[in-house]
């Protein structure tokens, strides 16, 4: 744990909300609503503090997981590479099961793994260059 670049794993963790804020707003937000089935004027079921507490916090574990993953001073070309390769494979993959089952549209799981695909590059690139 001591080994780990906390400021890195954080910045990482901050990319990822980044990201969604454009990917699920100015980019893809009328084209996901859609698909998902969300009325973006309807009244939210939650208070979005609690949505983006939550999703930070997710980004957050998910950014310290890959850290763990890739080690403590990887390459910057490597660090991508693995989250290519994470993004697409496990996380991709994982939600095409799910959404075939779920009977959910491919334009969803494009939006849906393409946001995760980035995510986990993002993560290669800042935890490469904090190295």
């Amino acid at each position: 744990m001591a080994a780990l670049n906390w400021l890195a794993i954080f910045a990482a963790a901050v990319s990822a909300f980044v990201l969604g804020g454009l990917w699920y707003g100015p980019l893809f937000k009328n084209a996901w609503c859609r698909e998902a089935g969300v009325d973006p004027t309807a009244p939210r079921k939650r208070h979005p503090a609690s949505v983006f507490g939550i999703a930070f916090l997710a980004s957050l574990v998910a950014a310290t997981g890959f850290a763990f993953y890739v080690g403590p001073d990887p390459e910057p070309v490597n660090a991508v590479h693995a989250g290519l390769m994470i993004g697409f494979f496990w996380v991709a993959m994982s939600f095409g099961i799910n959404y075939s089952f779920a009977g959910r549209s491919l334009k969803l799981w494009l939006i849906d793994s393409g946001y995760h695909l980035l995510q986990f590059a993002l993560y290669g690139v800042i935890l490469g260059l904090f190295a």
